[in-house]
């Protein structure tokens, strides 16, 4: 087994645990604070609703647009580093689609008709793919992390939580803020934000332009096409969004915004950690270079619409709608093998569309708050990938290649009602209930065959290729099902004083059933995966200088979803079986600390530690139909057991300007990239970052220069396995043989090295 892994001892836990308590965390939040030397109020709006961070009884981390402009951050993905036992990654492939995980619940495959496991939002928006969902940050107001299942107010698919990207809302003068960056790889990024008044007070239109690029970290050092751009890992983005906000009377507000994403960064190509048996070429001396077969060219297309209105119908009673309609388009090359043959290669169309309505009535009396809402969702997934096994064809079938075809739609509409609120019996004692009932409903067709031909999705996929005429594989699952479910929360906080209040629930959320996308058969959908919470948490603040939050919590993940891979009659078959096999369990904890030291000085942490595993995971022989447990085989990946974040910040006041300089340590510890024999593990490692900015005394000019993984660490942040061990000698772990294709097929993904950047901003 590769293997870059090695367990943290119980020492070194207890030694960051100590390191935190008297350190701090989840900083969080644009506005400075009110007093010089005292701790900032953070507003958030996990309940659909403002309130201040440390009157919400979930854990949640705020992070403001002040403080990722002082660190550097320009896409979401970097967000991890602030909240304990979160992973957001670049997954794979491309750079734009995420791999999502809270607490150990999450979803790997991006597969359209699979199901995220954590929600992504924007402006309270659902986006329900991953791809596209790594965001780049463009007039964000703060990014929030709630962790835990949030199946009452947020509904389905955020069993592990749910990430909310708010932008600003608009006010005051007419501003142009003008920002360019400088950096590592020829980095040049370009962002225009700004607004204009076109009836003061009333009427606003705001914009915002990015066009952010960047060479490749490696290139592919063979291709089997000739004129194609070799960088890998590159970036070439171009982003934009208008708003325009209305508010006719104090008492109505509307929002139209409309925003539309390039990304024509090149397919990224994985590293080889072994040498090929069908190819001369070795494994690359560096991570970032690869070998492929395929085109680089690789595409994201989105593009989003919604509207928002809210009244305020009175001083405690207010009405909220928002719809929404978003698309996006992806057609990409994914070299499974990285050779310059086509051993494994998985050219793909991803397509969807998605329209959402929610209708939202908050209402607050005089000890008790209420939210309650309808919400409406239907949205069309849809795709197509060819698996190439050329090499194979020629081999077992005398054919001039050989390509497994699987294409089809999962549509789906979903309809919900809520109601969450909050009762004060007294100054101390308060419960929170709420409720979601959800009904679901599915159509799903998949179409999987084999051609004897080495077939692409399109004609043009590469240089003369034309696709045949007609219907190549046949429909093996064209069926439909409902599924419903009754979400609660339930809470007591108790108000110790006016700066702790400790805070018990349970809250249960659901991720959505489906039918398998990859179905060689007409077999049964898999139905919903639920997951129980219970939390324990404190929210403090002492002496108006330090603040520690913690939660202690406890999950249970049932009916968990998984492909089991069946045996074929030839290495050709890709059969798979979709169906509700596992259980896992996970226990944690999670501080976060922010300590200001003094006027100047401040420190942060940020902690978490889970211990995950599988209970139970049921499969079927398929020789003996007996049922047997291999939840030996099984571990919750991408969750490291222990991750935490310490930093500083030191802010110094000057006649030339305002300085602000900060460091980080990052730390995660060793964790599995997939769930069942994962090969891929990755060792614990730190990423350090600093970074200095600079505001001037006419508020106008402001500069920055960060570095991020000082050290230069490489880390993996996904792959694919496609060996097994040799079954004669099992436990030789260096010994493997071939998986589908004849080759071995074991691939890592790595995240960013080293970078410098320089940004220089004005505001008109």
């Amino acid at each position: 087994m590769i293997k870059l892994n090695s367990k943290i001892a119980p020492i070194t836990l207890a030694v960051a645990l100590a390191i935190a308590a008297t350190s701090q965390a989840s900083y969080a939040e644009e506005q400075q604070a009110t007093k010089k030397g005292e701790l900032e109020r953070i507003e958030v709006t996990a309940r659909k609703t403002v309130e201040n961070l440390q009157e919400v009884p979930v854990a949640v981390t705020s992070i403001g647009a002040q403080e990722l402009a002082e660190n550097g951050i320009s896409v979401m993905t970097e967000v991890q580093q602030f909240s304990p036992n979160t992973t957001l990654q670049a997954s794979r492939g491309t750079n734009s689609t995420i791999t999502a995980f809270i607490r150990g619940v999450g979803q790997q495959d991006p597969l359209w008709g699979y199901e995220p496991g954590v929600g992504i939002y924007i402006d309270d928006v659902y986006l329900a793919r991953p791809q596209g969902a790594v965001l780049d940050l463009l007039d964000v107001q703060q990014i929030e992390v709630l962790r835990g299942p949030q199946g009452t107010l947020y509904g389905k698919n955020t069993i592990g939580g749910a990430i909310k990207y708010v932008t600003k809302e608009m006010s005051g003068d007419a501003t142009l803020n003008v920002q360019g960056t400088v950096g590592s790889y020829n980095q040049k990024d370009l962002k225009i934000t700004g607004q204009l008044p076109i009836v003061d007070e009333k009427l606003y239109v705001g914009f915002g332009f990015a066009t952010l690029n960047r060479d490749g970290f490696g290139e592919f050092l063979t291709s089997a096409l000739d004129n194609q751009d070799r960088e890998n890992y590159n970036k070439d983005v171009t982003a934009a969004r208008v708003t325009l906000e209305y508010t006719p009377t104090d008492d109505l507000f509307f929002r139209f915004a409309w925003d539309k994403t390039d990304d024509d960064s090149n397919a990224k190509g994985g590293y080889r950690l072994l040498p090929s048996l069908l190819t001369n070429a070795p494994v690359p001396d560096s991570v970032y270079d690869s070998y492929t077969s395929l085109p680089t060219w690789n595409k994201v297309e989105l593009e989003g619409y919604s509207l928002t209105a809210r009244w305020d119908m009175s001083s405690n009673t207010s009405i909220k709608y928002i719809g929404s309609s978003r698309e996006s388009y992806s057609p990409t090359n994914i070299d499974f093998d990285n050779t310059s043959i086509r051993i494994f290669d998985v050219p793909a169309i991803y397509d969807d569309e998605q329209t959402t309505h929610e209708l939202q009535l908050n209402h607050q009396g005089d000890n008790y708050k209420l939210v309650s809402g309808l919400y409406y969702y239907d949205g069309e997934s849809c795709g197509q990938f060819q698996a190439i096994l050329e090499e194979l064809g020629k081999a077992a079938f005398a054919a001039p290649g050989l390509t497994r075809e699987v294409s089809g739609c999962s549509n789906s509409t979903s309809k919900a009602a809520y109601i969450q609120g909050s009762y004060d019996f007294n100054d101390k004692w308060s419960m929170t209930l709420g409720a979601r009932y959800t009904k679901d409903s599915k159509d799903a067709i998949v179409n999987n065959g084999l051609v004897l031909d080495t077939v692409y999705p399109e004609s043009g996929w590469i240089p003369g290729y034309v696709r045949p005429e007609g219907k190549l594989v046949p429909t093996v699952l064209d069926d439909s099902k409902d599924w419903s479910r009754f979400t609660p929360r339930v809470g007591v906080e108790y108000q110790h004083n006016r700066d702790m209040m400790f805070f018990a629930s349970y809250a249960q959320g659901f991720k959505s059933g489906t039918f398998n996308p990859r179905a060689s058969i007409a077999e049964p959908a898999a139905d919903p995966e639920v997951v129980d919470s219970f939390e324990l948490g404190m929210k403090s603040e002492w002496n108006n200088n330090l603040r520690a939050n913690v939660t202690l919590f406890s999950l249970d993940h049932k009916d968990r979803q998984y492909i089991s891979v069946l045996p074929g009659d030839n290495a050709a078959d890709l059969n798979q079986r979709l169906g509700n096999i596992g259980e896992s369990k996970s226990d944690g904890v999670e501080i976060e600390l922010n300590y200001v030291a003094t006027d100047a000085l401040s420190f942060d942490a940020a902690i978490g530690y889970i211990d995950s595993s599988f209970d139970k995971v049921i499969d079927t022989d398929p020789t003996t139909g007996e049922t047997f447990d291999k939840s030996d085989r099984f571990s919750v990946a991408n969750t490291p057991d222990l991750t935490f974040n310490l930093g500083a910040t030191y802010r110094m006041y000057t006649e030339m300007g305002d300085f602000v300089a900060n460091a980080n340590y990052y730390h995660r510890s060793d964790y599995a990239l997939f769930e069942e024999d994962s090969l891929l593990t990755q060792d614990s490692y730190g990423l350090v970052n600093v970074g200095i900015t600079w505001y001037s005394t006419d508020g106008h000019w402001s500069a920055g220069l960060y570095g991020k993984n000082l050290s230069n660490e490489e880390y993996m942040i996904g792959g694919y396995q496609f060996v097994a061990p040799d079954p004669n000698d099992p436990s030789d772990v260096s010994k493997y043989t071939p998986g589908l294709g004849g080759d071995n097929t074991l691939i890592g993904y790595y995240g960013d090295p080293r970078t410098v950047s320089l940004t220089i901003g004005y505001r008109f």
